[in-house]
Parts: C-alpha cells; structure tokens; sequence
C-alpha cells in the first residue's frame, strides 16, 4: 500500500520514515573483537549473531554486566539496520533511568520518560525505557509503537514477566510483533509456574518443562573471572521470646530446627527493632564496613529491611552508631531514585537502609557491606538482594553479608552457586502424586512468614540476643559460635578488605584455628576440659527433641508410676510453654534437662 511518509524529502535512500527522523545511529566497534567487552560479553554476541533468533535468554549473574551486553547488541542491531527502535523494559523506575543513562554512554538515546498518555515517542530518541507495570496498563500503546518501526525489545529481568497475569499478558499483546525481543535475567527461575512471556520451555530428562537459556554466565564462573567479589556471609544466631496467640511465652534459638511457624515467629522477634538482636548485629556490620573502608576508602553498606517501619527503625538505630544519617530510601518516595544515585556518587556516605527497591537491578558499585534483615526467603529475592554486593571493581575487593542463622537462608547462602531453571510442571510419580522433593522445593521457594491462623492474632515480641555463629563461603563453614563482641567474633570481623578469591578460604580458616585456640584458652583458664570440634549440627531436630522428650518420660513414668500425660503437664508448670506439638527445640530441651534431673 502507498505511504506518502516514504515520499518525505530529504529521508536518506533505502531507509524508513522512522530512521530518517530518529538521531543517528551509534558507531560500533568492528564485530569480532572484542574492543571493551569482557569474555563473557563477546562469547555472548557470538552466539547471538551465529543465528540471530528473534527471541534470546540471556542469563547472567547479577554484577556480570548484563547491561553493557545487551546495549552492544542494540548498537549493533541499530547500526546495521536490522532494527531502528529500542524498547527497553525494566522493573522500576529508578532502573528505567539507570538504563537511559547507560545507553546515551553508548550513543544510543532512550526516553526514560515516556508516557503511556501521550503514546508518542519524540523524534529526538532511538526508543524508550518504561516499566513492566507501564506496559501492563496499556499494553495498546505499546503494541502500536512496536508495530511502526522495527523494534528490539530488551526485557530486563524478565522474571517479572510473570509476576501476574495482567503483566504477562500485557508484555505478550504489546510486543508480540516485535522485530527481535533480548530477555536478560540474572536469576532465570520464579517461585511458581506462571510461564514467562518470550521464553522458550522444554522438557528436561525427567520430562519437566524447564526454561531454555540461549545463553548463561553463573557466579561460579564470574568469581573465576575476577567480574564479582567473594561473598562472606557473617551468619549471626541468638536467643529469641515472644508471646504467641493463646498468650504463651515462646523462646527459641535462630539456628533451631523449628515448625515453620515457630521460625518465622523467631525469624520475625529477632528482626524486631526494639530487641537487642538487630542493634547488636547493626554494631557488627558497622564495624565490619569500617575494617573494609580501610582498604576500601569508599566502601558502603546496604541495610534490607522487611517494610517501611522497620527500615526507618533501622536507620534511626544506625545513626545513633555512627553519628551520621544514612540514605533512607522508601518506594513512596518520589525523590527515591534521586537519593539512590546521590548516595551511589558521595564515597563519605557509610549506609543506606531500604525496602526492597534496592533488592534487584540497581547500580551502587561501591557497595560491599550487607545486612540481611527481611524475612524474605524465596531463592529469587535472595539471589536478587545478594547481587546488589557482588559486582567488582578491582580483584580482590571482598563482600561481606550479615544474615540470620535461619536454616533456610544458611541453605540459600551454600548454594550461592547454584544455577536454576524455571520449571513449569511438578514432577510426579507414575501414579500422579507429587515426588516429596517437589513438595521441599516449593516449600523453599515460599516466602517464610506465619500462617494465616497465627497472623490473625497478635504478636509481641518481648527480647532477642544476638550470637555470633560462624562464617559461610564457598559452601564451607568457619568459626565457633561466640558472644558479640568476643575476640573470636572480632577475627572474622576483621577480614581484610582486598584479599584474592583463593585466599579468602585459607584466611578463613587461620581465623577459625585462631578463634579455636582463644576459646580453649579460655576454657583452660577456667578449669574446663576442651571441647571436640567434630562440626556436628549445633541443634537436634524438632523431631529428635520430641522423640527423645518421648522416650525419657516413657522411662520416668515407669520409674514414678505416673501416666505420661501428668508428666508433660507437670513439665509444662515447670518450664513454660505450649504443648510438645507448639513448643520449639529450646524448650523441649528444657523439658529434656529438667527430666534428666528427675531420673538421677
């Protein structure tokens, strides 16, 4: 069909309305070489360019440079005419103009403030930066801008693709007629089976249809390559109380093997602002970030809270450690991006405290100091909040993440490494029934909170301690537990800021010989015989506490002539707490003391 716009004036032969009115396209360093561009960045360009496929995944660890790659490509793509748009995609607000600030870098013009209102994009611009949520609201819009020039979509993150239906749907009906479409993600899976618009899924040995990844760069191999820090993980336990629904005192250890409820009710007192628990771990990492700014003059730290009170708690119990105001950045907050980068460019700033706007995506280099204070469990979230620490600078630069000893996230922390894919299906028997490391897997990947009985009474927290347990690295545990503020705690808090990846795990365990020579010292000096360091699990198992709280009042009521039933009621007046289904390790472990009192 005729289009007078062909018939313009002065448009350059062989080139569409669109090019001719857009800036020019970007130079590009001659394909093939690898100009700028890390290993990983060229091998992934090969691979694209080997056959051009409309729709790619790429997977790349976050800190890896998964934008520099991409906007290559762009540039690429722009300057041989196989596109003449660009869309980027990204989770938030602050990302959006993160990304049209890369871009222009790179000659490449993106409108981070593109509006669905007015739909047009101004000529001055080679595309666009808007949010998922953008697009879901009117998916039209974008459709019809996709639709008039040959568009490459870049999805950032594109796990977000399926966070609900609307926004699946929305990116599906608004770029389905896209030229080229580049997915990026940096944690390939999501915690349900809702698929992933654009990505291609197969089924795996097992017959489970899994994501397929065009191409992937795990932490693993980055470490290796010198393009993200170590990350040690200072894990922190500690004694927890709080007063549950029908008004029982509950007390509990972090570390403990505990019903789901009873850890996030323990998971939840020890974050609570006004224990001791969160003051005594800020302590640490305070100093922890004062040790690295020794080596790493600019070194900041990162404060991930669970909502918005207890951020501001956080940043209220910061600024009474270190005399100065840290950067408070809250998702309602219209100057939230602003502060963002400030904070980011101003190296005398010390800490930032956020939600979870700072979890996925954003850019702050100079961060190496983390403090892991949201209950949130899922492996995304937690690949997410770690990956905002890991990208490096220089060789040697080394991260340092404070967490709770909950075993679910001790679990995340060792498996640090681990590449996932996005399975669709549940893997079944022959019968139809689920395999039980399905029902684990999905257990896992579910945030960790209360159920929905408990969370409708309510809850007080009454006191937490905190302990320091050891340190987790590379798969491998370092250290004894010990009081905050103890010299053993004072070894691992004193790491070395630079320190090559190989040597991060010798270091560790000089440490720990150190730490064990103090401890059994002490122990001498106070005519106690040492201690085997065997490191067998600090705590048994609810279900081997109940067994053996079972067994020990099966023996005593023999012996007393008592029914078993009086006997746990008796221990119950004597030591506190709910019956042995409600308690936690720790007060069965009361039970089982004051019993074995009773048999000798």
């Amino acid at each position: 069909m005729h289009n007078p716009a062909e018939e313009r004036p002065g448009r350059v032969p062989g080139t569409s309305a669109a090019e001719h009115l857009s800036p020019a396209f970007p130079q590009r360093a001659p394909r093939g070489t690898a100009g700028s561009l890390r290993a990983w960045q060229q091998e992934a360009l090969d691979a694209y360019f080997a056959r051009e496929p409309r729709d790619f995944l790429a997977a790349a660890t976050p800190g890896a440079g998964k934008t520099t790659f991409a906007l290559r490509l762009a540039a690429e793509l722009l300057h041989n005419r196989t596109v003449n748009r660009v869309t980027v995609v990204a989770p938030t607000d602050h990302l959006k103009t993160q990304w049209a600030e890369a871009a222009a870098r790179v000659g490449i013009k993106l409108d981070p403030k593109f509006s669905n209102a007015h739909g047009v994009l101004s000529r001055e611009y080679h595309g666009a930066a808007v949010t998922y949520a953008q697009v879901a609201m009117k998916p039209r819009v974008h459709a019809t801008m996709t639709a008039n020039a040959r568009t490459l979509v870049i999805l950032d993150e594109v796990h977000h693709g399926g966070d609900t239906l609307s926004w699946g749907d929305g990116i599906r009906e608004a770029f389905e007629h896209a030229e080229r479409r580049l997915s990026l993600t940096g944690t390939p899976f999501r915690s349900d089976t809702a698929p992933i618009p654009f990505v291609t899924y197969a089924p795996d040995e097992d017959g489970i249809r899994t994501s397929v990844t065009d191409y992937a760069y795990g932490y693993g191999r980055a470490l290796g390559d010198g393009v993200v820090r170590p990350v040690v993980f200072m894990s922190y336990g500690g004694s927890v109380r709080w007063r549950d629904t029908n008004g029982e005192e509950m007390s509990a250890g972090l570390a403990e093997d505990n019903t789901k409820d009873v850890t996030a009710q323990a998971w939840r007192t020890a974050l609570d602002p006004e224990g001791q628990w969160m003051p005594q771990v800020l302590h640490a990492a305070n100093k922890r970030l004062t040790e690295t700014r020794e080596h790493l003059p600019d070194a900041g730290g990162l404060v991930i809270a669970t909502d918005h009170a207890n951020a501001r708690a956080y940043a209220a119990l910061l600024e009474q450690i270190t005399g100065e105001r840290p950067a408070l950045i809250l998702s309602d907050d219209k100057g939230a991006s602003e502060r963002i980068s400030t904070f980011s460019n101003n190296p005398d700033e010390r800490w930032m405290v956020a939600v979870r706007m700072v979890s996925e995506g954003v850019d702050v280099p100079r961060l190496a100091v983390g403090v892991y204070a949201t209950n949130s469990s899922t492996p995304l979230f937690f690949a997410q909040a770690i990956g905002r620490f890991v990208r490096a600078r220089r060789r040697g630069e080394v991260a340092t993440v404070f967490l709770p000893t909950v075993p679910v996230l001790t679990t995340l922390a060792k498996e640090l490494e681990r590449q996932r894919d996005h399975a669709l299906d549940r893997k079944t028997t022959g019968d139809g029934e689920e395999y039980p490391e399905a029902d684990l897997l999905a257990e896992a990947e579910r945030p960790d909170q209360a159920s929905d009985e408990l969370e409708r009474y309510s809850f007080q927290a009454i006191s937490s301690e905190a302990t320091f347990e050891r340190v987790l690295y590379d798969g491998g545990d370092f250290g004894f537990t010990a009081e905050v503020g103890s010299e053993e705690e004072l070894e691992f808090l004193g790491l070395p800021g630079i320190l090559e990846p190989e040597q991060v795990r010798q270091v560790l365990a000089q440490r720990q010989a150190r730490q064990s020579r103090i401890q059994e010292e002490r122990r001498r000096k106070q005519g106690e015989p040492p201690v085997a360091r065997d490191h067998q699990p600090m705590y048994r198992s609810l279900k081997e506490q109940r067994s053996l709280l079972n067994s020990l009042v099966g023996l005593y009521a023999k012996q007393s002539g008592q029914p078993h039933g009086m006997i746990h009621a008796q221990l119950r007046r004597q030591c506190g707490g709910p019956a042995v289904p409600q308690a936690t390790v720790t007060q069965l472990q009361q039970r089982i003391d004051a019993l074995r009192r009773l048999l000798h």
